[in-house]
């Protein structure tokens, strides 16, 4: 019985652990496995109840506690079920107009990977009007040449540093921008789309760093450059697309106060997950990889496709848009509260990024110094 009590405290310590206004990663990482979290809090509530035992004032603390936990992430994981309201409505087919239309694949292919073949059958397959890979190289993108001449017009950032990008479209592109919001190892790429009807889309690239042991020790880039986008969007007249691989769920807090600044939708909301990593286990699986739109955009077909070798999945997603989705689909509500957050967020991470960046230069300039002395 010490075991259950012990599993239960774990869910109970693991589902508000993220709630403390922190950015260190061992904090942050607690917004990812929610789904892992509730099944192992509905397994410890189902014990404690069947499990013999006498009711002690421990026992009904750990219950209400575990109740308290499971209601905190069904909150949170919820809006990703059938059983919540659709975000973005579902393109009727007496609606469906190609003209208006854009489809588009999403694939982190992972760096090492040389499963080139995988890929480039969902993009023959499937012929997206759009194909953003990340983590890309030269091998890559030698390896995708061969969709070239159907992709006329592209944007190519290879880097063998796990953040290199290239976007591959049928569709022309206008004033394409390769930026480095906060870092100069992190590109995103900057561009507008035009239809086939001639409206332009205008298009983000995004791929910031994660927080973890290994590549950040906290969220702050990450947050300020999705958040720094999300502003910019805010100000925008037109229709818009973000996608790619934002090393956050949908579910945490940046993400969800990233849709209320920039008033984009997510039409997985009242859908369902599309987790896309981790591809080699099950058990372990979020959604890492995202395509957000403006409310003149609705759903016509969003899949997670096939093992390509890499430890996440591609996503292919279809969207119409159309004056009638405008006026029936509505933006998130914001507060003040949330763009002061937002704007906070944002002043933290440029300054951390100009903090970085003079360590970076400091010690590039301190072989110089030492040697200048020595003469």
């Amino acid at each position: 019985m010490i075991w259950v009590k012990g599993l239960a405290i774990l869910v109970i310590w693991l589902s508000f652990w993220s709630l403390i206004p922190r950015d260190e990663w061992w904090i942050r990482g607690a917004d990812f496995p929610r789904l892992q979290i509730l099944v192992l809090g509905i397994i410890a509530f189902v014990l404690l109840l069947i499990w013999e035992q006498a009711w002690d004032v421990s026992s009904q603390v750990i219950l209400i506690g575990l109740i308290a936990a499971l209601a905190y992430q069904l909150k949170m994981v919820l809006p990703y079920t059938l059983l919540w309201k659709k975000q973005v409505k579902q393109v009727r087919p007496e609606q469906l107009n190609p003209e208006k239309q854009i489809s588009l694949i999403v694939s982190n292919v992972l760096t090492p990977n040389q499963k080139y073949h995988l890929l480039i059958e969902h993009i023959q397959a499937l012929k997206p009007d759009l194909v953003l890979t990340l983590e890309s190289d030269l091998a890559w993108q030698k390896a995708l040449s061969v969709i070239e001449a159907d992709y006329p017009y592209r944007v190519a950032v290879p880097l063998d540093n796990l953040y290199g990008m290239h976007l591959y479209s049928r569709l022309p592109l206008q004033n394409s921008e390769i930026k480095f919001i906060l870092s100069d190892e992190i590109p995103s790429i900057h561009t507008s789309v035009i239809l086939p009807s001639g409206q332009p889309v205008q298009l983000y690239c995004l791929h910031p760093k994660p927080p973890s042991p290994t590549e950040a020790k906290d969220s702050v880039l990450r947050d300020a450059e999705l958040l720094i986008v999300g502003d910019q969007i805010k100000d925008l007249d037109e229709s818009c697309i973000v996608m790619g691989d934002l090393n956050d769920v949908a579910w945490s807090r940046t993400t969800r106060l990233f849709q209320r600044i920039s008033g984009l939708l997510d039409p997985r909301v009242g859908r369902h997950y599309i987790n896309t990593f981790h591809a080699d286990y099950p058990l372990l699986r979020w959604s890492l990889d995202h395509v957000f739109h403006s409310t003149d955009f609705a759903l016509v077909d969003m899949q997670r496709l096939a093992h390509i070798g890499s430890d996440h999945f591609p996503v292919y997603v279809v969207l119409q848009t159309g004056r009638v989705f405008d006026r029936i689909q509505e933006e998130l509500p914001q507060t003040d509260a949330d763009e002061q957050e937002a704007q906070q967020a944002i002043q933290d991470g440029i300054e951390k990024a100009e903090q970085e960046e003079k360590l970076v230069t400091d010690e590039i300039a301190q072989p110089y110094k030492a040697q200048d002395k020595s003469v």
